[in-house]
């Protein structure tokens, strides 16, 4: 979640939290703040709404866009094309929610809904997103990528052959299964729309494999692997990182009240009122979301030992096995027909 619909005490917590676990904050798509700056480094996702780096009339401003990434903690640029939750879909940052800070951070009026449009402005397809991608490689210097969500696979298709045949690419792609959370989705979208993670990344890295382009592009996953069997089994897929959302925001003292469109939420977790926010002090939260990131990945390295390889990245599809409800059971190559080198590291890393 982003600044803005997280309060400042659980952004904060968050960042220095990622500190002490040496991982990456993602900002979500609420735009860049202070309370990203207590020492965790940053993926800036950038929305449909271009929010820290946009004109008065909401299209992307490259100026904006280069001060943002010279003055903050920046490690990688992620465009949110769709998420999981909620694909196809914009999104509201209530009125009442939107302070002098966040309005200043986002670079949106006070007493007005923030709305993220259902689209892009900035691109209209693969072959002018991979322009804008190469715009902000260029001008900031940083590894640019994709989120999104996974329905037809015609524009992962096309994006694969654009980059297959031009010197054009995007640096990652952060595939976003429907199982992803938000409070912020009809649930005709969060039940019914998108594919789960499972499916949804082996569609995407098949077309990457197939071109021979899996090892030139960082595959993350998201939607519900903060558990580590779970995790496990994006890495078997494919993953190279995985990202984790409802974990995160339980370690800093979310209690899924469902109250955060409101303002209200009672452990200040996603409110801006200062009496609220109280109960959060950032840095005892810190460490407990330190705690799980180290617990997380020292329960992947044992089920890594257990499958006889030294890491996570190194577990294949044959390692993993479905079962069904008559003690059949196939392994995970051969339910999606994967080669067997797919997943694995190139040799020369």
């Amino acid at each position: 979640m982003s600044f803005g619909s997280l309060s400042a005490a659980a952004c904060e917590a968050l960042n220095r939290g990622c500190r002490l676990a040496d991982c990456l904050h993602n900002t979500g798509e609420g735009g860049v703040s202070r309370h990203h700056q207590h020492g965790g480094e940053l993926i800036w996702q950038i929305g449909t709404g271009y929010f820290g780096c946009r004109d008065e009339k909401g299209q992307f401003h490259l100026e904006k866009f280069k001060e943002v990434v010279a003055g903050n903690p920046v490690r990688a640029i992620e465009i949110k094309l769709s998420q999981g939750a909620k694909p196809g879909m914009g999104g509201i940052l209530p009125a009442a929610k939107i302070t002098p800070e966040i309005a200043a951070i986002r670079g949106i009026p006070l007493g007005r809904d923030g709305l993220s449009p259902a689209g892009h402005s900035a691109f209209r397809d693969p072959d002018s997103m991979l322009d804008f991608v190469e715009l902000l490689a260029r001008a900031s210097g940083l590894p640019v990528g994709i989120k999104s969500a996974v329905g037809e696979t015609g524009f992962w298709r096309e994006l694969v052959h654009l980059m297959a045949t031009t010197r054009r690419g995007v640096d990652f792609v952060t595939v976003d299964g429907a199982e992803g959370g938000t409070g912020a989705g009809p649930l005709a979208f969060t039940d019914h729309v998108a594919m789960p993670f499972k499916s949804a990344l082996t569609r995407v890295f098949r077309e990457f494999a197939l071109e021979d382009l899996a090892d030139k592009v960082v595959f993350i996953g998201s939607g519900k692997l903060g558990f580590p069997a779970a995790a496990l089994f994006g890495f078997a897929l494919g993953c190279d990182l995985i990202n984790v959302g409802r974990e995160a925001m339980l370690s800093v003292g979310c209690i899924q009240a469902q109250r955060c469109h409101t303002g209200h939420c009672p452990t200040g977790v996603a409110t801006q009122n200062r009496w609220l926010m109280r109960g959060l002090d950032p840095k005892f939260k810190a460490g407990r979301l330190a705690n799980y990131v180290v617990t997380l990945r020292k329960e992947l390295q044992l089920l890594s030992r257990a499958c006889g390889v030294p890491h996570p990245a190194f577990v294949t599809s044959d390692r993993v096995e479905i079962l069904d409800d008559r003690f059949g059971a196939v392994s995970v190559r051969e339910l999606f027909d994967y080669q067997p080198n797919w997943g694995l590291p190139p040799e020369n890393q």
